[in-house]
């Protein structure tokens, strides 16, 4: 499941490291987690959407990826991330 234009603005404006920031991965991952808990709670209802639960393996995959990237190079704004977020490792 997208999220709305309006959703998506407010989840950049409040993890943006700067102005017009939105290729950071700070960005990356908080929209990312977005759609992951939309489509986490879209799940408890459509058990059987298995087409939906690729896209969402793929996009818990990227997010992944962002979080080994960001670990790599700065620790500190890795965990600050996973804290904020309230994602699990």
């Amino acid at each position: 499941m997208s999220i709305a234009a309006e959703r998506k603005a407010e989840v950049i404006k409040t993890n943006a490291t700067k102005a017009g920031d939105t290729g950071s991965p700070e960005v990356q991952v908080a929209i990312l987690s977005e759609r992951i808990n939309n489509l986490t709670n879209h799940f408890k209802t459509h058990v059987k959407d298995n087409h939906s639960r690729r896209g969402l393996l793929k996009l818990v995959s990227t997010r992944r990826s962002l979080l080994d990237y960001l670990k790599k190079r700065d620790e500190a704004r890795y965990k600050a991330l996973l804290e904020k977020h309230n994602i699990r490792r």
